[in-house]
């Protein structure tokens, strides 16, 4: 048990090794992009939300 433990350690070391991490700025830009579609998302669904209601309100009265 031990043994295989050890070894998964050192291959995940070694695969760790090979990953291309993002740079700083990379990362910064890629955030802020994530963040900017996370609110046009939101807002379009709150508009939605906003004419469901309105709609669902003009049907049952």
């Amino acid at each position: 048990m031990i043994t295989k433990t050890k070894e998964f350690i050192t291959e995940v070391k070694a695969e760790l090794g090979k990953v291309t991490w993002p740079t700083r700025k990379e990362a910064i830009s890629t955030t802020w992009v994530v963040v900017a579609i996370v609110f046009i998302i939101s807002v379009y669904l709150g508009a939605c939300d906003v004419i469901l209601a309105k709609l669902m309100r003009l049907i049952l009265g």
